[in-house]
């Protein structure tokens, strides 16, 4: 399964390692599901992972970086005719419309307002792994 997953999804999955964000990471991190993404995407992942604040070790960094390269699908996106609510997020929803892919998860559905999101289904954590159990 492709997904396009929200930089707020690995960051929680590595603060709180019992949440549903941690399962993705973990599940992204075995191979299970590949990350649809670009080099606005792996550039926004790799500079917010390395904010001082957060502390994370620099090979956990590169251990998940390294994973996304090799084992995500590369989406040359399309640019939006249209600005999300926070414009940090369109290169997400780009990905997502631009490679068909069916799931964009986030813990700021919010910010995905339905009428720009093409059919893309924009899902929590816990509403995306409830959708895999299926």
């Amino acid at each position: 399964m492709i997904i396009v997953v929200d930089t707020n999804i690995i960051v929680s999955g590595l603060i709180k390692p019992y949440s549903d964000a941690a399962t993705i990471l973990h599940l992204i991190l075995i191979g299970r599901i590949k990350i649809a993404y670009d080099f606005r995407v792996l550039n926004e992942y790799e500079a917010i992972l390395k904010r001082k604040k957060f502390n994370f070790h620099p090979q956990k960094i590169e251990l998940i970086i390294t994973q996304i390269k090799e084992e995500g699908i590369y989406i040359d996106a399309m640019p939006l005719k249209i600005s999300l609510p926070d414009s940090d997020d369109d290169p997400f929803l780009e990905i997502a419309i631009s490679g068909k892919i069916n799931f964009l998860v986030t813990g700021n559905k919010k910010h995905f307002p339905k009428k720009f999101c093409k059919g893309i289904k924009i899902l929590s954590p816990s509403e995306f792994l409830r959708e895999l159990a299926v």
